[in-house]
């Protein structure tokens, strides 16, 4: 459903600070999460997951924290407004605290503000400079080549600029402070990047005034996928002194909370400072739209300040252009998640290619397991990629194929655990119910375990075990004792074909014994409210006490079963 996926997409571009790749990951999680799953499904992520291939649970490929936000996304339906960190976050955020500012020719020695923001966590540096505009090094400035290291939580520095007052009058002049990041081991990119206002603008006056204030320019023209509107404050005439300046948007056909988000506000300028811009968040609602606009009004301002003739600024929001092409990038990335999360292959060349590679070539989300079982499981996921692929002849080709790799694997495994047992002094019956056992089940236990997590309701978890056991009782030993039943009576009719009971009536038993009280278990969780009235999860003690008990009955019927193949308990039964 189109449609319905593009209306997902958007409502998370609305709610959540996510990038495009990060939220087509999401879109294509919840398309593989809505659809129904069977029970091989699990089974055959849990296989993959096992051996390192290419995997198709959609958590696997996830990073923790959008797990968090895909799991927040799941539990409220209406998209809560989650504060998920943008791709910066990690990275310590360097710049000035104002792009420009103004001193007077006789102030001597003033301070410029360094801010810090993004993570704080770390220890990092970054070098001051100064750069010659009209105003000059040695006649106007004194040079400045230092660098600041912010500890951790550190969020301000400051750094000394000494203006050279002479006996000439000049006119208005300007130089520049550039920060950048130090190369080496010192800060690497990795920790620290430079923000918007990397260079800033000291312009040395000959006047003591504290300005004039106003906006830069009648009108400002933004997209409405700009993120902030950025509107600039310019102070002339004057830079002295602290001055706070208020000011206030006014609605038009632009409504606040709807389509920006203003207000009223205060921006303080410095000493000094000649610039500072006022940040409008624009609410990019990924709909197509005719172009609206606001009014930024600057209100009052203090120390005897004054307001210049631009006080009342038009912010014109356009309609995006880009949104067509947005959301087709959005949905090509999302069918590419999707079908990196696909079941089956179309050719023998992408099955081959699943097959040689780890992780299904998704290195990035692989994990040292999962080359390890690459590599142990190599030959037999060459062998099986030769099976003809799902998409040829309705699956059947497929289906008839896998049954007899599937038939020749079990012929190879049960012989290897016979000679197994047959070294270790394990009889066949017991080498039967622990390994060979074991080895068969553990697709499903982590099947079951995938699905328990995943799906709402625990049928699938319960469903991919008992699913696992009836095909294996009904056909593994049905089938084969019908073929072997119909060779024999044609061959000798008379005598048939008899396999020795052993000692499986007392297994069968044990087993029902251990099986009954598993479901009386499992029925007393649902009706007790104790237990959370469902099968699986609920109280934490309760829930582990139930673990325990079912694996004690696995336990049970193992040992129970091994002491009587060897005759020590029930010889006569």
């Amino acid at each position: 459903n189109k449609k319905a996926l593009v209306s997902f997409i958007r409502d998370i571009k609305k709610n959540t600070k996510l990038s495009d790749e990060d939220a087509a990951v999401i879109a294509a999680s919840k398309v593989v999460d809505a659809q129904p799953k069977s029970r091989i499904w699990y089974r055959i992520g849990a296989t993959r997951n096992m051996v390192g291939g290419r995997k198709i649970n959609p958590g696997s490929h996830m990073s923790t924290k959008l797990k968090e936000v895909y799991d927040a996304i799941n539990e409220n339906e209406e998209l809560p407004n989650i504060d998920y960190p943008d791709s910066d976050s990690s990275k310590a955020i360097l710049e000035f605290h104002a792009s420009s500012a103004a001193v007077m020719e006789n102030i001597g020695t003033f301070k410029v503000l360094v801010c810090r923001h993004g993570n704080r966590s770390n220890t990092v540096k970054v070098k001051v400079e100064t750069i010659d505009g009209s105003a000059t090094e040695g006649e106007d400035f004194e040079k400045v080549d230092e660098i600041l290291t912010f500890e951790p939580n550190e969020t301000e520095k400051e750094v000394g600029i000494t203006i050279v007052d002479d006996n000439q009058w000049e006119p208005d002049e300007e130089f520049f402070l550039k920060l950048s990041l130090l190369g080496g081991e010192e800060t690497s990119s990795k920790e620290a990047k430079l923000g918007r206002t990397s260079i800033m603008e000291i312009m040395i006056l000959n006047d003591d005034e504290p300005g004039t204030f106003q906006f830069e320019k009648r009108g400002h023209l933004v997209k409405e996928s700009c993120g902030d509107a950025l509107i600039s404050v310019i102070r002339q005439n004057g830079a002295d002194g602290d001055v706070e300046v208020k000011w206030k948007t006014i609605d038009k056909t632009a409504i606040n909370g709807k389509d920006f988000n203003g207000g009223e506000g205060v921006l303080k300028f410095k000493h000094g400072e000649t610039q500072r811009d006022i940040s409008i968040p624009i609410v990019n609602d990924l709909e197509p739209e005719r172009d609206e606009n606001f009014e930024i009004e600057l209100v009052e301002v203090t120390e005897g300040a004054k307001l210049g003739k631009l006080k009342r600024t038009a912010v014109t929001i356009t309609n995006d252009d880009e949104f067509n092409s947005v959301m087709s990038k959005l949905l090509l990335m999302t069918n590419a998640n999707v079908d990196g999360m696909r079941v089956h292959n179309e050719t023998w060349a992408q099955q081959l290619k699943d097959a040689m590679v780890v992780n299904g070539g998704d290195l990035e989300n692989a994990t040292t397991g999962d080359y390890v079982m690459h590599f142990l499981t190599f030959g037999f996921k060459l062998i099986f990629a030769l099976i003809p692929p799902p998409g040829m002849a309705g699956g059947w080709l497929c289906f008839v194929v896998s049954l007899l790799m599937i038939g020749l694997l079990v012929i190879i495994v049960g012989d290897l655990a016979n000679i197994f047992g047959c070294l270790v002094g394990l009889k066949p019956e017991v080498t039967a119910i622990t390994f060979v056992a074991l080895g068969t089940s553990l697709p499903d236990t982590f099947a079951s375990k995938t699905a328990a997590v995943n799906e709402k309701y625990a049928d699938n978890a319960v469903g991919n075990v008992t699913g696992s056991n009836s095909v294996n009782v009904f056909m593994g030993l049905g089938i084969p004792w019908l073929i072997a039943a119909i060779y024999w009576a044609v061959k000798d009719p008379e005598k048939g074909f008899v396999v020795e009971a052993g000692s499986l009536t007392f297994s069968v038993t044990i087993y029902t014994i251990c099986a009954v009280i598993a479901l009386c278990i499992l029925v007393l969780r649902r009706f007790v409210a104790a237990f959370g009235n469902a099968e699986l999860g609920g109280n934490v003690v309760l829930k582990y006490a139930s673990g325990a008990i079912f694996l004690f009955l696995w336990l049970f019927y193992v040992i129970m079963s091994s002491l009587h193949s060897y005759g020590i308990i029930f010889n006569g039964a």
